[in-house]
């Protein structure tokens, strides 16, 4: 019996952490969150410190290890790595929770540094299979207007122990289900009359998918079929659009050489060059297109931007991408790391950018979200600052396995999309390429390896949210808090 009652103890949080995973797309079951953050916080209570060490390690593998399976196909050990380490953050976090009065206040404060801290660290962190992401399609995520994802977090973690707390004691049940009424009626309210931004002009945009098969890297000749997929799509475009958003790095050239010495199956800069310069004076539109190559002034660095071509052909401007991905477009740690998987990292590093997320257009200003840069809430909020009156998010996932991080991008561009009050265009070389609405709303969204377009009249917004006022900042403040009442007893009267 008691090696029973032994196994249910550590059975309960693998629950919990599973329960969180399925919150997160592709399943996107938003209402297991809150039953896990439950179930959580009835594993933890009236725990020693080491117990409740333990059992948010377990949480954290079972909720980490499923919802980010797809790393597996690129790297065994990153994948692996990145659960352990990021569910380390949640063994600490628990540990630091007091185990009885006073626990559930500080699980919320605890929670929203977790998940921001992972966030954040290491390597510029790793945000991804988020509380937030779960809430994409969800009740709360309107929340995110307010002050952002970590608010989505504290708002979930409180109804888990909402739930915790009448599952253990029922005769609480009613002050309990009172005070989950006014939360619900105090946020609502918030969000209610937290601003949105405004429309100052409609223009059609098209989103182009080229397609193709799905785990594919990159080769001289397949750049050279890729780029021919993307443009045999914008030959689908109807005119008359003011702006057509290409995916990130479908223009991936060889080195200029002289025409003869050219090899028809490849694709060189200055043909890539002249043939956007055509569609964009044949169309009549603006273009954005997603550049990779190595860097003519350091050739040990490659370079990842977006170009904007006018309809005239000329280049308006370019933005390159400032969070770049740890192992995939960089290697922390190279000398150490390629000791042990030298042929299966990137030769060179990508040179991040420093510039503002925004390029300047005839359509006004661009905001440029590139990719991974989606994932992390302040790159969509710079474009917001600096008055973008659209956001575009060119990204590319043809070499990944699964349709994981594909659709939790999505997810994450619903966020941003809210968060920023601002139309958002995600586009992708083989999906999911999706158009979004200011209220998180997808419109539109392709299938994995189809060619498509995806074409409507979208906002110009202008105007600030509360978040993107504000940032961070207040919910940091109030997670502290909460955090530091939870552990000081005498504040319960103990």
């Amino acid at each position: 019996m008691r090696k029973f009652l032994f196994r249910s103890e550590f059975l309960k949080p693998l629950v919990a952490g599973l329960l969180i995973a399925a919150s997160v797309p592709p399943w996107g079951f938003w209402p297991c969150s809150f039953i896990g953050i439950a179930i959580l916080d009835i594993s933890i209570a009236n725990k020693s410190a080491k117990k409740r060490l333990t059992l948010g390690f377990l949480v954290g593998l079972a909720w980490l290890l499923p919802s980010t399976f797809w790393m597996i196909d690129l790297t065994p050990p990153g994948w692996i790595a990145a659960g352990l380490i990021h569910s380390s953050f949640l063994a600490i976090g628990m540990t630091l929770v007091p185990p009885r009065k006073g626990r559930q206040l500080a699980l919320v404060g605890i929670m929203t540094l977790v998940e921001l801290a992972r966030w954040r660290f290491p390597f510029g962190g790793v945000p991804l299979a988020s509380i937030p992401i779960g809430q994409a399609s969800g009740p709360v995520a309107p929340l995110s207007k307010v002050a952002g994802p970590l608010l989505i977090v504290a708002v979930v973690t409180s109804a888990g122990c909402f739930i915790s707390t009448i599952i253990r004691t029922p005769k609480k049940a009613v002050k309990v289900l009172a005070a989950a009424v006014i939360l619900t009626v105090g946020l609502g309210t918030l969000t209610a009359f937290a601003p949105n931004g405004r429309e100052i002009e409609s223009i059609n945009i098209a989103v182009v998918q080229g397609g193709g098969p799905q785990r594919t890297r990159a080769t001289p000749t397949g750049a050279a079929i890729v780029f021919a997929n993307q443009v045999s799509a914008t030959n689908n475009v109807e005119t008359p659009v003011d702006l057509v958003v290409w995916p990130e790095n479908v223009v991936n050239p060889d080195p200029d050489l002289p025409e003869a010495d050219k090899n028809p199956s490849r694709l060189y800069s200055d043909d890539a060059r002249l043939t956007l310069e055509s569609l964009s004076k044949s169309l009549d539109t603006v273009i954005s297109a997603g550049w990779f190559h190595k860097d003519p002034d350091d050739t040990t660095s490659n370079l990842n931007y977006v170009e904007v071509l006018e309809p005239e052909g000329q280049v308006a401007g370019r933005f390159d991408k400032v969070k770049t991905v740890p192992f995939g477009e960089f290697v922390p740690l190279r000398g150490l790391v390629e000791r042990f998987a030298k042929n299966s990292l990137p030769a060179r590093d990508v040179r991040p950018g420093t510039e503002p997320a925004v390029i300047e257009s005839s359509l006004g200003k661009l905001g440029v979200v590139i990719s991974w840069e989606v994932f992390f809430e302040e790159r969509a909020r710079e474009a917001a600052e600096n008055q973008a009156g659209i956001i575009i998010n060119p990204t590319n996932g043809a070499s990944y396995w699964l349709t994981q991080v594909q659709s939790q991008q999505v997810a994450s561009s619903q966020l941003r999309a809210i968060e920023t009050g601002r139309w958002l265009l995600q586009s992708a070389p083989t999906g999911f390429s999706a158009i979004i609405d200011p209220s998180g709303k997808v419109l539109q969204r392709t299938g994995i390896t189809e060619q498509a377009v995806l074409q409507a009249d979208v906002g110009i917004r202008t105007g600030n949210t509360w978040y993107t006022k504000i940032g961070i900042w207040p919910m940091l403040v109030i997670s502290f808090t909460l955090f530091g009442l939870g552990r000081r007893p005498h504040f319960f009267g103990r």
